[in-house]
């Protein structure tokens, strides 16, 4: 009772030995667990006003370094949750998310506190690059967090970010070397122009653990880029560090401020290049580049390429024109739901969404999707799509997708098939429902988008359609999803 009228802290962490304890168990701790306990720490911290604020932001830095391992660890393991569960991958996001929202408020708060009394901010001088560095970090992690979920990204977010980088210079810091954490050197810019970077290589294109991986990649390419004030004939992006904006390709010269700055990747398509060329001659990842995990080449290669894609001077051009449209879309995902829909086994509307068509082109079209509660919609799930009108559906894969706020977002579509057929095939005694995306010629080669499961090597599929009977032979895998694979077969018969 007498500590409650005391002014002095009764907070855990007030106390040195407990404090070094609990920021030990965290260190140590199982990832989620770790992280989960680290935001809690950084609540109560907000919500208690008897610290100094020296001894906030000590606290904040030692919270922050202990749990810095585990939160990077999530983000390692976090591609391959949906796989096991979605419920533990939106619980693995959420505490993430979560931690990082709630570190990077922290450090925003000790900004303040550091303005609002010069007493004060006088006695955080010293930290002031490494809470600079590490808010940086932070607001990064939140953005590659929110992209895992493809977004949608506040533009308040690109102004705060460039307020701190502003403040930085202004304070003749930014460009001054640290160790933002245990063996990592650093400097303010380039924690911001690793941010810059990383929105500029079109996240909304790659699957969760192609983001990962990119996000590695960019960290080692990064001597590569440089930023600055001056316009010049090579630069490929601009952002005005104190509009809320993200970073933009130089399409038009943007109106000339103070606060505008331009990076581009010239160098970094060269140094990828080169990289592609030593994984593809040693037939693996260089020891000195760290992904965090070992991935096959396979995987690794297409992610080097977009990036290559996306930091080229000159954007990539459409292989097919697009026509605008406005019209609605009927939406089936995943192979059982649509093998189903098109064997006419799907009753009514179940199963089925409306989305609508924002423009067509021969290769696909892109819509406005309502995101429903189970959000199935990722990068690389294979859809089925029916526009007004049309009796038929066509197949379709998901190539990108942004959610633009609330329970709504862009996605962009790669048709694979306007004619497909749901067929039952017997794949050496075992009956597979299977998707036949081309009609069958014998002698010619057909695809079959069929359950990852499916596949055996030198199986073949018999089946029968239209009153015959067709037998096909695997040949090369095309492409897979979370839950299909597309193989090329061979027509062997079909009478």
């Amino acid at each position: 009772m007498l500590g409650f009228f005391s002014n002095k802290t009764v907070h855990p962490l007030a106390d040195a030995r407990e404090a070094k304890r609990i920021l030990a168990e965290i260190a140590t701790r199982e990832p989620a667990s770790a992280v989960e306990d680290a935001s809690a720490w950084l609540e109560s911290l907000a919500a208690d006003e008897s610290f100094k604020l020296v001894q906030r932001l000590d606290l904040i830095l030692r919270i922050d370094e202990a749990a810095v391992a585990q939160a990077r660890r999530l983000g390692r393991d976090y591609p391959t949750m949906s796989a096991a569960s979605r419920a533990q991958e939106s619980r693995h996001w959420q505490i993430t998310h979560d931690y990082w929202q709630h570190l990077a408020a922290a450090y925003i708060d000790c900004m303040a506190r550091s303005k609002a009394v010069e007493k004060e901010g006088d006695s955080i001088r010293a930290q002031m690059p490494l809470l600079y560095g590490r808010l940086v970090g932070a607001l990064a992690a939140q953005l590659k967090w929110d992209q895992f979920r493809y977004g949608p990204v506040d533009p308040e977010f690109w102004k705060t970010l460039g307020g701190i980088y502003l403040a930085a210079v202004d304070a003749k810091l930014a460009q001054k070397s640290m160790q933002l954490y245990p063996g990592v050197e650093s400097t303010i810019e380039a924690e911001y122009l690793r941010v810059l970077v990383f929105h500029a290589a079109s996240m909304d294109n790659l699957q969760p653990v192609e983001i990962e991986i990119a996000e590695r990649f960019i960290a080692y390419f990064l001597p590569f880029f440089s930023l600055i004030k001056e316009l010049r004939p090579e630069n490929v992006y601009w952002v005005d560090v104190a509009k809320a904006l993200p970073p933009t390709r130089l399409a038009k010269v943007p109106e000339i401020t103070p606060t505008l700055r331009f990076f581009n990747g010239t160098r970094a398509v060269e140094a990828v290049g080169t990289t592609i060329e030593q994984i593809r001659g040693e037939d693996r990842v260089p020891p000195g580049i760290n992904l965090g995990a070992q991935y096959d080449i396979e995987t690794v290669i297409p992610v080097l390429e977009h990036l290559a894609m996306c930091w080229a001077p000159k954007p990539p051009m459409r292989s097919n024109a697009r026509r605008r449209i406005h019209s609605p879309l009927k939406v089936v995902n995943a192979l059982p739901a649509i093998h189903r829909r098109l064997s006419g086994r799907a009753s009514g509307m179940d199963g089925v969404e409306s989305w609508t068509v924002d423009d067509v082109s021969l290769g696909g079209l892109g819509a406005q999707a309502t995101i429903s509660r189970n959000d199935w919609i990722r990068i690389g799930v294979l859809v089925a799509l029916q526009p007004e009108g049309g009796e038929n559906w066509l197949i379709g894969i998901v190539r990108r997708y942004v959610r633009t706020g609330g329970n709504l977002g862009s996605v962009g579509i790669q048709t694979i098939s306007k004619a497909p057929r749901a067929v039952f095939a017997d794949a050496g005694g075992l009956q597979t429902e299977a998707l036949l995306l081309d009609v069958p010629e014998v002698g010619e080669y057909a695809r079959m988008a069929l359950p990852v499961n499916a596949l055996e090597e030198k199986v073949a599929l018999v089946f029968s359609l239209d009153d015959k009977t067709a037998r096909l032979h695997p040949r090369e895998t095309l492409m897979t999803g979370p839950d299909f694979v597309v193989v090329n077969f061979f027509v062997q018969s079909y009478s």
